[in-house]
């Protein structure tokens, strides 16, 4: 019970990790002329760059700001504007009645789920507040993050994603043959988009070769089943698929969007997700329509049966599986894989025992989402990772890819009502994953006690001299950083 009580204890202590950096309008530990435009200009940069890297990773427009702020703050500029939009960050900063304000503007041009360099510039925002760095020596860590390699080889997140695929296909029930299909064919997938991306076909067409060539290998094994002596159940290997094309998608995202006060962005994002969700529908549906011109008529789907608590072992590991190949896939760091695998096996678990207990498909999706978010909130600390790693990763084994062929399968089988039906449940899942991560997270971020910022000799509070900053001896204690 000690052990228990230690180690719970160091989650919700004050444990200092980068989802507990942030503060608001700190006292600038470095404050700056602001008659000097230059060095104006210097810190709106750097903090206009580390939001691009936050923005283009899936944080949310909230979050996103609240950095960018933060950063501004604490070199002086304290009263700023700033506004945070799908592709693009304004920062106004007021600098007085007599002086102009300064401003600038960022356009996020690439989306890009690198868990690595989020966690990397989530740690210098923590590092300027700790280590009261100059703007430029900020400029260059920026500079590395941005410009450093992926930590994995390509092929490394090839096997990523066709690990992910493998584990889910675990998860739909589906035996060892059924497993190696999704695996091989998410190499594939994963390999000619990538091709594909290089000659610059926009992302949409992108996600419909994805849906084609999810459906292919299952139609194709169906068809041949006799032959091969083998039984084929081809949803549980489109399914698989499309799992991973819904995985890369900002879900979590726009669903925070909505929820914490950004609309504009948030609407953008979800137009988004709901057109590359439509590149995967029509990639399934085409490759369905040629199979079916040539006699190969899948079966006919029933609803999915209530879950085996015999089998809840077997899914937890999957699950695990799943969040972890996610997160290797977007490039995590190594103590990043271990915190995603736990969330997705926390959520999987209780979504099975909430669905045992007679509760539908959407209030277990939120149920595990819930508890996602607020693990992931948890471990963040001990991983020092943002939350967003382990929450994104923790959801994947749950995406609705099931339901979402399900429902495309009805309608086009002219079973309109139910094909319907079936797309509108898996966008409730989807709407319930990301809506119960951010409930999640705030759980965490309010179980929390707020720390205090620690002595240290290398922190001086600074005092203005006419043309440079002198440093006295002492060190504000009462600085209480709020959570971000």
């Amino acid at each position: 019970m000690r052990r228990f009580a230690a180690s719970f204890g160091s989650l919700v202590a004050d444990r200092r990790a980068t989802v507990d950096a942030v503060t608001a309008a700190p006292t600038p530990l470095q404050p700056i002329d602001l008659t000097d435009d230059a060095r104006v200009a210097e810190v709106l940069d750097l903090a206009v760059r580390v939001g691009e890297v936050l923005l283009a990773s899936g944080t949310s427009a909230i979050d996103t700001a609240t950095q960018v702020k933060f950063i501004a703050a604490t070199y002086g500029l304290a009263q700023c504007d700033v506004d945070v939009t799908y592709n693009s960050i304004v920062v106004s900063a007021h600098r007085g009645p007599l002086i102009p304000p300064a401003g600038t503007m960022r356009i996020v041009h690439y989306r890009s789920m690198d868990f690595t360099r989020l966690a990397a510039a989530d740690r210098l925002t923590r590092r300027i507040r700790l280590e009261a760095i100059t703007p430029a020596q900020a400029h260059a860590a920026l500079d590395a993050i941005v410009s450093a390699p992926h930590p994995y080889n390509r092929w490394v997140a090839t096997l990523g994603w066709a690990g992910l695929a493998a584990a889910v296909a675990v998860l739909l029930g589906g035996g060892p043959l059924i497993v190696a299909v999704s695996f091989l064919t998410t190499v594939v997938i994963d390999r000619v988009n990538r091709a594909l991306n290089r000659f610059g076909l926009p992302y949409f067409f992108q996600q419909m070769m994805g849906g084609l060539i999810a459906a292919a290998p299952a139609t194709a094994l169906y068809m041949v089943q006799d032959h091969l002596g083998v039984v084929i159940r081809p949803s549980q290997i489109i399914a698989a698929g499309v799992v991973v094309l819904l995985s890369g998608l900002s879900l979590v995202g726009s669903v925070q969007d909505a929820i914490t006060g950004a609309p504009i962005t948030a609407a953008a994002r979800f137009f988004e997700v709901v057109m590359m969700t439509g590149g995967i529908i029509a990639g399934v549906a085409l490759s369905l329509r040629v199979a079916s011109a040539l006699g190969a008529d899948l079966p006919v789907l029933s609803n999915a049966a209530q879950p085996d608590l015999t089998q809840l072992p077997v899914k937890v590991i999957a699950g695990a599986l799943a969040s972890m190949f996610y997160a290797l896939a977007c490039y995590a760091e190594r103590r990043a894989l271990t915190a995603a695998g736990l969330g997705g096996a926390a959520g999987l678990l209780f979504f099975v025992l909430a669905q045992s207990a007679g509760i539908g498909p959407v209030i277990s999706s939120a149920i595990a989402a819930t508890v996602i978010g607020f693990a992931g909130g948890l471990m963040a600390r001990r991983a020092l990772t943002p939350p967003l790693v382990v929450a994104v990763a923790g959801i994947t084994p749950l995406l609705p890819g099931l339901s979402l062929y399900r429902g495309l399968y009805a309608m086009l089988n002219d079973e309109v009502i139910i094909g319907l039906t079936a797309l509108l449940g898996a966008f409730g899942i989807g709407c319930a994953l990301a809506a119960g991560v951010t409930l999640g997270e705030w759980g965490a971020r309010t179980l929390r006690r707020p720390p205090r910022m620690r002595r240290n000799t290398t922190l001086r509070r600074p005092r203005f001299g006419r043309r440079s900053v002198v440093m006295s001896d002492s060190v504000a204690d009462s600085v209480t950083p709020k959570v971000s």
